[in-house]
């Protein structure tokens, strides 16, 4: 991947999720940057192949279950997932699970979805994909964390 190319992936995913009403944009304390809905964190990305998004654990499952995500790569029983961005397919799968956390966000606020978007259990919005195919459980990417992450043979 090319530094232009991920500059237009998170460029892609910060234009959609911003647009969100609420939805603000911060430096993550682990590097990279989160998207919030107030307090909440609805996720974040690690620079530039790599998204985390919290859950409910029986939420992670079902993700993790139905090829859309996979479970976190740090933290595999807790309810947080991750998301592999190998290139610019992957970028409407990703927002699907960015709007899936913020409708459960709006929700838990009384809220509910934003006018005209539409939600990610919606049979007509987005489905994560992986490298242009709807994701399963055989990710066509690798698994491994991150290089220099915690985990990965660099971070050990």
């Amino acid at each position: 991947m090319t530094p232009a190319h991920i500059a237009s992936v998170r460029e892609q995913v910060r234009r959609e999720v911003l647009a969100w009403p609420g939805v603000e944009e911060a430096p993550h304390r682990f590097g990279g940057v989160e998207f919030r809905l107030g307090r909440r964190e609805l996720g974040h990305l690690h620079g530039d192949r790599w998204a985390d998004l919290p859950f409910p654990v029986r939420v992670r499952e079902e993700l993790v279950r139905d090829g859309r995500a996979q479970a976190h790569h740090i933290l595999p029983e807790s309810g947080w997932v991750s998301y592999p961005i190998p290139d610019q397919t992957a970028v409407p799968g990703l927002i699907a699970l960015f709007r899936l956390a913020y409708d459960r966000a709006t929700a838990a606020r009384g809220g509910g979805g934003a006018a005209g978007v539409p939600e990610a259990t919606d049979p007509a919005a987005p489905r994560a994909t992986m490298g242009g195919e709807p994701a399963s459980q055989e990710f066509p990417v690798s698994l491994d964390p991150p290089p220099g992450r915690p985990g990965s043979p660099e971070g050990r």
